[in-house]
């Protein structure tokens, strides 16, 4: 990744160029502060509270986002308690206040609605256009045009790539690869630039429909999951002004708050659209998407997966009948998996806990090379927008002649006495026995799962009572084109979801190992696929409940509950002991700063005044305005503390934190005086809370809006309104293990630190997400890690 060049600081750390000082930005930030403490008293309202030690935090403030570099900055989900908050609140009435709660559970019906309509839309599309070139594909075949049936598969296969990747590359490059590490991101409380915008989701769903029916070996289901917060984004933030879709009455959204609650609602959706798995959405937003529950959000969100399947339901049962072309035909079960077989051996637990390891292990060894190819893939799409679209041509050459030549080196299979001749070989798009080349009455039992969609080709794998349909040379080749293709095409500029391809490469082994096995279990080889699949995807994802509960309701199939629970453990134990799952590993590739769940092992080893940032520049009750337009200029720090000093306070004191955006808006009203005078309550007549309320992606106030005059500079303003006088504060000798459960468990982006004894300067330094990250603490502290592991 490039770091030469750094986004804004909306932190407490002052911007640098390439990690280290600006030789000018220096010597104007030594000049300013010089001014400011050798001024008169009236004039040093401006003052840094000493640090012991002063040091600047340079940690990144650049992440790749999708497959592009951007700067990110963090998210205020802090309620802000200024004196306009609290007036807001005594003033609303009772209808107003049911009306936002009415107005909650609306929104969770709509973003239920619209992203159910946003996954019937994608699989509809992704059944047609596939099925229409399979059906083209397989005519050529019987007609013996091999050749121009692979020049076909290669050609409608290139186009489709292509215009994923145009749309990824050039409209919205955020919307490229599976989108859950961004989802993530955002809920622990990240943002970055176009992560939800609409253009991201537009691009979202039709360069997943180009994506997936192109034969990339990738899913829609994480596509899915990022497009259900993209559609609750936009309905939380008021619509888009840029796009004409605006509402009034979402007003009351319009704070970070409320967005992450629906954008939770959003990625559960995303899930229970795409796999049709209502409950197991609620329980991946619960285990892996969200930093924050609680028990109000859980309602919501299992509200929200509800209407989804009830969406899904209806559209299912209208398209039944064929008036929707080649989708409809199945029902709400994706995968029907079932066994007459309700009890389980000795020998049956074995091969169970056999399948739990080595899906652990080929789980950490598939992260460990995802990790290695995105990294070189970055290097690539660094070079702009061509390279990425040729590099996605590539991958979709190499797939196109793997999905088509592969298929030559299987044997004909006669097909099975016992089928009927309509059901082998199978003429159209989907089913077990695709013909291929072989003669009438034989069927290609690797076309069979090539030259099918990726739902099909997983749906053959877990088919009941066919053990003998695949060879064991098919399976091997299968599994290993999977795994490798899986490998190199997550991290090209087009939407892909990474569960799909896990699946597909879990069942291959998993019925190559029932295969095997078939001698000492009574498992049939369709569960042993299935258990592959779990084992698979727990050494991969590393999640445990909700992958239990999405895969019993993908299969139908409760009595295998024991056997998944067992499986996905032992797995996930395996993995863990080698690296990170893969969406924790991507997240920390792209240079997002996640804050964990847990502190570091050395955090206990020091203290919070030992890693705060400074120099920190605090600003009086009523400040000057030139003071203010100054800091603002000199910096990019998003909050700053407030001290109120003598004649209004008997000593100085701690009055609170005022926000970036809260004081460029305040300058732009221009309610100012000539005297260092309280106006507090003419600012409360001119402005309203709403007047402060968090803007959608970059529609807020910025500083080359304001149009200060000289004269104006002179003059002084009211802060206290529009401070927060309850920010969450630590004493510096608390320990930063503790500080940093406290600062991730209440969703903080500024945490004060004050000092202990008495007489001293009322805060010492602001904690920031940036100060908990491993790079700044080891940074300025190397020694601890490898004396406290």
């Amino acid at each position: 990744m490039d770091h030469g060049s750094r986004g804004d600081r909306e932190e407490n750390d002052i911007e640098v160029e390439g990690g280290g000082h600006n030789g000018s930005f220096e010597s104007e930030r030594r000049k300013f502060v010089e001014r400011m403490g050798s001024g008169t008293s009236e004039d040093h309202n401006l003052r840094e509270p000493l640090l012991l030690k002063c040091r600047t935090n340079t940690t990144s403030q650049i992440a790749i986002v999708g497959a592009n570099i951007c700067p990110i900055e963090s998210l205020d989900y802090e309620i802000v308690e200024n004196e306009l908050f609290k007036q807001d609140w005594r003033a609303r009435r009772k209808v107003e206040i049911f009306q936002y709660v009415v107005f909650k559970w609306t929104l969770a019906l709509l973003i239920g609605v619209l992203t159910g309509l946003a996954a019937v839309f994608c699989n509809f599309f992704v059944e047609n256009i596939a099925g229409f070139k399979l059906l083209l594909i397989n005519n050529l075949m019987l007609n013996d045009r091999h050749f121009m049936g692979f020049v076909a598969n290669t050609s409608i296969n290139l186009g489709l790539a292509i215009l994923a990747a145009i749309l990824c590359a050039y409209i919205a490059p955020a919307a490229a690869g599976s989108g859950i590490p961004e989802v993530k991101a955002y809920l622990n409380g990240i943002d970055a630039h176009s992560i939800l915008a609409p253009s991201t989701l537009f691009v979202k769903i039709f360069g997943s429909i180009f994506g997936v029916a192109a034969g990339f070996v990738v899913g829609k289901e994480g596509p899915m999951v990022h497009t259900g917060a993209c559609i609750a984004n936009l309905l939380g933030q008021g619509g888009s002004k840029k796009y004409h879709l605006t509402w009034r009455w979402l007003r009351y959204f319009k704070n970070d708050r409320d967005r992450r609650d629906l954008i939770t609602c959003g990625a559960a959706a995303g899930v229970a659209g795409a796999f049709r798995a209502p409950v197991g959405g609620v329980l991946f937003a619960l285990e892996e998407a969200a930093s924050w529950w609680r028990s109000a959000l859980l309602w919501r969100t299992f509200f929200t997966t509800a209407v989804v399947a009830v969406v899904l339901r209806g559209f299912i049962e209208f398209c039944r009948s064929g008036r929707c072309g080649l989708f409809g035909q199945g029902g709400l079960i994706m995968f029907d998996v079932n066994s007459a077989k309700n009890s389980y051996s000795s020998a049956d637990l074995l091969a169970v806990i056999f399948l739990g390891v080595i899906g652990g292990i080929f789980g950490s060894f598939y992260n460990y090379l995802v990790d290695k190819v995105l990294r070189t893939y970055s290097i690539i799409n660094e070079r702009g927008p061509i390279f990425k679209v040729l590099l996605v041509a590539a991958v979709s050459l190499l797939t196109s002649c793997c999905s088509y030549g592969l298929p030559w080196l299987s044997h004909c299979i006669p097909c099975p006495s016992y089928l009927e001749a309509d059901r082998c070989p199978t003429v159209g798009r989907s089913g077990n026995y695709k013909n291929f080349q072989c003669p009438a009455g034989h069927y290609n039992d690797l076309a069979s799962l090539f030259l099918n969609t990726n739902d099909d080709a997983i749906r053959n794998l877990f088919s009941s009572g066919t053990s003998k349909e695949f060879h064991l040379s098919t399976l091997l080749v299968f599994f290993v084109a999977i795994y490798c293709l899986g490998i190199i095409t997550y991290g090209i500029a087009v939407p892909s979801g990474l569960f799909i391809p896990v699946i597909l490469a879990g069942a291959s082994y998993g019925r190559l190992v029932g295969n095997l096995l078939g001698a000492l279990s009574d498992l049939d080889t369709g569960l042993f696929a299935l258990l592959g699949a779990a084992s698979f995807l727990g050494g991969t994802m590393r999640m445990t409940v909700s992958l239990c509960v999405i895969l019993l309701e993908l299969t139908n199939n409760l009595l295998m509950l024991p056997l998944v629970m067992l499986v996905l453990l032992i797995s996930k134990t395996v993995a863990d002991s080698f690296n990170q799952g893969v969406y924790d590993q991507i997240v920390k590739l792209k240079g997002l700063p996640y804050l964990e769940a847990h502190a570091e092992p050395y955090m206990k080893n020091l203290v919070a005044s030992d890693v705060v940032s400074g120099p920190l520049i605090t600003f009086s009750g009523v400040e000057k305005v030139g003071n203010i337009m100054h800091a603002l200029r000199l910096t990019r720090h998003n909050g700053f503390p407030v001290i109120d000093e003598p004649p209004l306070t008997p000593a100085p004191e701690l009055c609170g934190l005022v926000l970036r955006s809260h004081l460029l808006v305040l300058l732009k009203g221009k309610k100012f005086t000539k005297q260092k005078t309280m106006t507090g309550s003419d600012i409360m007549r001119r402005f309203k809370a709403h007047d402060f309320a968090k803007a959608g992606s970059g529609k807020g106030v910025k500083l080359e809006d304001l149009d200060i005059k000289e004269e104006e500079m002179e003059m002084f303003v009211d802060l206290h309104p529009i401070t927060n006088t309850s920010p969450y504060t630590v004493v510096e000798t608390m320990s930063l293990a503790k500080a940093a459960v406290l600062f991730r468990q209440l969703a903080l982006r500024h945490l004060c630190v004050v000092p202990k004894t008495p007489g001293r300067p009322p805060i010492v330094g602001i904690l920031t997400r940036h100060d908990f990250m491993p790079e700044h603490v080891l940074g300025l502290y190397p020694h601890i890690v490898n004396r406290h592991k």
